[in-house]
């Protein structure tokens, strides 16, 4: 009686195997898309290289996360520290890929990994059935993405925001053809809001980008979950930034990139939003 639920078990733990090795791999490409894209080299042309000597790497030196591993955090030719990005954004992304696999397959309630009732991600399961998974990922590395190129370069390419928009838009026409508009509006409220901080402390507490950040989360979330998702922003913004100043790491008055905190807190929300509403007893 004990083979058939073992079977079944074995079964989700291949997948979930599978899915943190497509996380590395998908990590990977975020790495040197992250890298390449806002410095405007060729992604689509040329071997991945060594930014300390520009040596071009082999295969074996690109293998997610093993090779950083297998090399000691060094180059293979010049012996120089790799930077430490790289096996984070892997490491990273295949954490999210996990959790959103685990998240997306409890939608179905005869499965049980964590006893949460989730967010958004199941409400778009109950419409688009398997096809919210890859859009679910779509999703998620666009944000790492976004998350990544602000902490770094300080900016939020308009194609990692306008191009998800696009995509969420026409589905939500497609599954709420008669008020997917209120989810529009949502997506314009947090932006003007975050626009209004923006021009009240000309552009120190509030940049450009992150207005953009705020019309596709928006969008995507609804007012109610939008609303929890810059509560969330905030809070881990202002206590990481007294963090920062507390280590001497940052002072006040100096800019910090709030699009990581926006990230985080949005696949937060994404996620667990509705779980997190009703604990709260707001629903």
């Amino acid at each position: 009686m004990q083979a058939p639920l073992f079977e079944g078990f074995s079964f989700i733990r291949m997948y979930l195997i599978l899915i943190i090795v497509l996380g590395l791999v998908f990590g990977s490409f975020i790495t040197e898309f992250s890298y390449r894209f806002p410095k405007q080299i060729p992604f689509a042309k040329g071997r991945s290289f060594c930014d300390k000597c520009r040596t071009s790497l082999s295969w074996k030196d690109n293998i997610p996360l093993l090779s950083y591993l297998m090399l000691q955090g060094r180059c293979r030719y010049c012996r120089k520290n790799i930077s430490i990005r790289y096996p984070l954004i892997e490491v990273a992304t295949a954490l999210g890929f996990f959790v959103t696999y685990t998240v997306f397959v409890r939608c179905n309630p005869a499965i049980d990994f964590f006893g949460l009732q989730m967010g958004n991600i199941c409400w778009l399961k109950s419409n688009l059935g398997i096809w919210a998974f890859p859009l679910a990922l779509f999703i998620y590395l666009a944000v790492v993405a976004v998350s990544v190129i602000d902490l770094e370069e300080q900016i939020i390419p308009d194609e990692l925001i306008y191009i998800p928009y696009l995509i969420i838009v026409i589905l939500l026409i497609y599954i709420h053809p008669d008020n997917f508009y209120t989810f529009i509006l949502s997506g314009f409220a947090a932006s003007v809001f975050l626009l209004i901080l923006h021009l009240i402390t000309r552009g120190r507490g509030m940049g450009l980008g992150d207005v953009k950040f705020v019309l596709l989360g928006g969008t995507l979330l609804g007012i109610s979950l939008m609303l929890l998702w810059l509560t969330i922003s905030f809070v881990l913004g202002a206590v990481t930034g007294l963090f920062l100043i507390a280590i001497k790491k940052a002072e006040f008055g100096k800019n910090i990139s709030f699009g990581p905190f926006l990230a985080a807190a949005l696949i937060i929300t994404f996620l667990f939003g509705t779980d997190i509403l009703k604990l709260l007893g707001f629903i």
